[in-house]
């Protein structure tokens, strides 16, 4: 990744060069390095090409940390982030994931979906409540009671567009999403959902305004810690 990142001023500076015009100096800082996570992700919080790219600013520097070293060595696989992590150092990714939980952006306005009154009443009874019996718990215990994660390492859920949220439970559920894993909480928890459940989490969240901070880890319940403790640095 750091050979494509820095790939990004030097391809600047020599079309500059080739149409005659004078060359720039870019400076060395990450917001230049990271161009080319934000050509993806966005160097501001907008709708993309499509609604698969999530929004990565103000996220846990954990959780940045834990899903790129993630894609890096293979664990979770999307060949793109692969290809651009190859052979980065553990401290180069901090930086990086420092860099991006430090950003302060302003959320996109929530999508406008239609939800049967059912369908709210499952979903919120599925973030709030969750089912025991069924070994799911809520969606905001461990995710925090405002939705907006538990620092270091859980991410907020709001924010992001329905196609993905969908997308993720999906790859959870398949086994898509991770490998060589096992167990993990979050595998575990999307397996005992249902379609209908999948859906109407997604359309919830992806309805709702986003807003406030992490909160911090004492927030966590010790049960939730010691269940998705693979997850949390």
């Amino acid at each position: 990744m750091l050979r494509f990142i820095l790939l990004v001023p030097f391809c600047m500076t020599c079309v500059a060069s080739v149409y005659g015009g004078t060359s720039v100096e870019v400076p060395d800082t990450m917001a230049e390095r990271v161009k080319a996570c934000t050509i993806c992700h966005g160097a501001e919080d907008k709708v993309g090409r499509d609604a698969y790219y999530p929004r990565i600013a103000g996220k846990p520097q954990g959780y940045l940390v834990n899903q790129l070293r993630n894609f890096r060595d293979g664990r979770r696989y999307y060949q793109p982030m692969a290809i651009l992590l190859e052979n980065m150092s553990d401290e180069y990714l901090y930086e990086i994931a420092q860099y991006f939980s430090s950003l302060r952006l302003p959320y996109l306005a929530p999508e406008q979906i239609h939800m049967q009154p059912e369908e709210i009443e499952l979903a919120e009874h599925l973030i709030y409540v969750g089912y025991p019996g069924r070994n799911i718990p809520a969606c905001s215990a461990c995710h925090g009671d405002i939705l907006m994660g538990i620092e270091p390492a859980i991410p907020g859920l709001l924010g992001l567009p329905r196609a993905y949220i969908t997308a993720q439970l999906g790859g959870w559920r398949n086994g898509g999403s991770m490998r060589g894993q096992v167990p993990d909480c979050m595998s575990e928890i999307a397996k005992q959902l249902t379609d209908v459940e999948v859906n109407a989490i997604a359309k919830w969240l992806a309805n709702q305004f986003a807003s406030g901070e992490p909160r911090p880890f004492n927030a966590l319940l010790p049960e939730l810690v010691h269940r998705c403790s693979q997850n949390i640095i």
